[in-house]
């Protein structure tokens, strides 16, 4: 089980929603890099990052922060918001992200998708409200099931699907551990689990199935439900 840190960076700052909501945005640090040195030293070997101003805009917006992230760390990186073409895929690949995710784009060019899955390192955000695919920053929800979604790219070469159901995403209510399975056994794909984790017993639950790869935390460490470094002890 490989636990990512999440890192949501808007205007600059490293935040958390709740719902995807980003009037909700609780800022937690002004300098977002600090945060990863942080989960380095914790032992983490990947931080999850969204740029959310680009998931609304449709083109990367903290490219700043990014990059300084990327300067002062050594963990793997993955970042997905506004990422929609392959010159923006490129240029993130180029200053040293280690895998670009694609979410909205996924929806309306699947085939965009495996084009650029059989070139460059590429997981698929699949971001569900009531088990529909949430898109745009999750303003719009289309009329595809995450499921159907997850199914497209069954042998499409991505490294990964990273499923979130919005409506607990940061509420620290319990991950959705039976949409999490839905997803990896329609797609066969290393499924990663987001929204809701709460505590261990939730990282607990997911590890006991056996077939979710990873999990990305975010809300319950900032909050102080989950002691992190505690976690990365037990799975290092």
């Amino acid at each position: 089980m490989t636990l990512y840190p999440a890192i949501d960076l808007k205007d600059g700052k490293a935040v958390r929603l709740t719902k995807g909501l980003m009037e909700s945005a609780k800022i937690y640090s002004n300098e977002p890099y600090e945060l990863v040195k942080k989960f380095e030293a914790m032992g983490a070997k990947w931080v999850h990052l969204v740029d959310l101003n680009g998931a609304f805009a449709g083109e990367p917006k903290n490219l700043e922060q990014i990059i300084k992230i990327r300067q002062n760390c050594n963990v793997k990186l993955e970042l997905g918001g506004g990422i929609r073409d392959e010159a923006t895929i490129q240029r993130m690949l180029e200053i040293g992200i280690d895998r670009v995710i694609l979410g909205s784009i996924a929806v309306k060019d699947p085939q965009f998708v495996k084009d650029m899955a059989a070139k460059y390192p590429i997981a698929v955000g699949i971001d569900a409200i009531d088990g529909y695919v949430a898109v745009e920053g999750w303003g719009e929800v289309s009329s595809m099931k995450a499921t159907d979604l997850a199914r497209e790219f069954a042998d499409a070469g991505v490294e990964a699907i990273i499923c979130t159901d919005v409506g607990r995403d940061g509420t620290l209510s319990g991950v959705n551990v039976d949409f999490t399975l839905d997803i990896a056994r329609a797609s066969g794909v290393a499924t990663i689990a987001s929204g809701g984790v709460k505590d261990a017993s939730d990282i607990e639950t997911l590890m006991a199935t056996k077939e979710i790869e990873g999990v990305i935390i975010g809300k319950a460490y900032y909050e102080g439900t989950l002691d992190l470094a505690q976690m990365f002890k037990q799975l290092n």
